[in-house]
């Protein structure tokens, strides 16, 4: 994220906690993965703190931080929002599913064969992973969080994905280098939006699974 270890770790703990609050008022279980997103979130937040501590380089907190921004992500929001969603528009979530599970693959492979790094760069961190053509992971990683989210059958979840496209668009404007970092803690604090989410599952009526 942007600026220091404060603000991350400030943001890691206020986001998370709302996470907490969003899995507490879970009813149905196929909702789970999506509410915990800022959990998810707020703890990679708070990762990338101690890798701001560490000043940055190839430790195991820049490990955990890739882990999770990377595969996990790519691999995490498609399928919670395909679990999430009515039957009736699962069917077009296929493609950020298909994209996702093929990109957390690739970038599983890369993290396990070579070595992140973290630098320092004045108010941001820039992550490096060395990968053959980039711009086609990330396009596949795009498809796969944001797609899934513009995708989604429900306005809510729809609103957050219209929130992390518009962030992926400013970082890579403004923070090319740090296209990654910078863009986790925006989609970190977008996804405040599914504490509504959760609370209006509350309310509906419907099964607990």
């Amino acid at each position: 994220m942007c600026w220091s270890s404060t603000a991350d770790l400030t943001a890691g703990i206020c986001v998370g906690a709302i996470g907490v609050a969003c899995v507490a008022r879970v009813r149905r279980v196929r909702d789970l993965p999506l509410a915990a997103l800022p959990l998810l979130l707020g703890t990679h937040q708070i990762i990338e703190a101690v890798v701001w501590d560490s000043g940055g380089g190839a430790g195991p907190a820049t490990t955990a931080w890739a882990v999770i921004a990377l595969p996990l992500l790519a691999l995490w929001v498609p399928l919670a929002v395909l679990a999430a969603s009515p039957p009736g528009t699962r069917r077009r979530l296929a493609v950020p599913v298909v994209s996702g599970a093929a990109t957390a693959a690739t970038l599983s492979y890369y993290l396990a064969t070579r070595t992140v790094t973290a630098d320092i760069r004045g108010h941001t961190i820039g992550y490096s992973v060395h990968l053959p053509q980039p711009e086609i992971v990330v396009a596949g990683y795009l498809l796969a969080t944001v797609g899934a989210l513009l995708l989604s059958g429900d306005r809510t979840v729809r609103l957050l994905g219209v929130l992390v496209a518009v962030g992926a668009v400013i970082c890579a404007v403004i923070w090319r280098l740090e296209f990654v970092s910078t863009w986790c803690a925006f989609a970190a604090l977008a996804s405040v939006v599914m504490f509504g989410w959760v609370r209006g599952r509350t309310r509906a009526p419907g099964p607990a699974a």
